[in-house]
């Protein structure tokens, strides 16, 4: 890793530790099924540290991809591994092992037992397209609802998003649905 300035949304080096077994892993493995079907490419060459600490700078500020500083690695390469972590799982994975940490830290059992759900509906945009928002009857709010569920310490469990006229029973049950998967352990919300 070359030396730079650290921005304010780095990872210290504790929180570095917690998840960078993970990524590493997560490498290698990919590293190992290309060799075994014998796909040929680069090697890495970027630090996933690196990588990491650009997707929570664009996290953190705002901005789009192609506008990351010249310091990390490339905007291109940096959005090819946020792609592919989201969509093999890898940041919902590490959400999981952190909280099980933060319960551990409070004394808590790793997995929850109870939960508290609620849901917000949120006004959108006019730019926001209509088939992704409905109508609130009850709060007559045009927009969009979110729905989550945490553990009794207000760690989030699960989310979902949908449009302001879905019933917050549905939300509720796809909730409950979602967070039996990943925590059997959940007896009461």
């Amino acid at each position: 890793m070359t030396e730079r300035r650290a921005y304010p949304s780095d990872l210290s080096d504790a929180r570095w530790a917690l998840i960078e077994p993970r990524l590493t892993a997560w490498r290698q493995a990919r590293t190992d099924a290309r060799t075994a079907l014998g796909i040929k490419g680069r090697t890495p060459t970027h630090d996933l540290r690196e990588i990491f600490n650009a997707i929570l700078y664009v996290n953190r500020t705002g901005i789009a991809w192609r506008y990351l500083p010249h310091d990390p690695p490339p905007h291109a390469t940096v959005y090819g591994y946020f792609a592919l972590w989201s969509k093999e799982g890898i940041f919902t994975e590490l959400n999981y092992h952190l909280t099980g940490l933060v319960r551990d830290h409070h004394g808590r059992a790793v997995e929850p037992t109870a939960a508290i759900m609620d849901t917000q509906s949120v006004k959108t945009s006019t730019s926001v397209p209509t088939e992704t928002q409905g109508v609130d009857a009850g709060k007559k709010i045009v927009g969009r609802k979110r729905g989550i569920i945490t553990d009794t310490l207000g760690l989030l469990l699960a989310v979902i998003v949908t449009a302001a006229s879905v019933s917050d029973n549905a939300i509720g049950n796809d909730l409950l649905d979602q967070v039996a998967m990943i925590h059997p352990s959940l007896t009461k919300a």
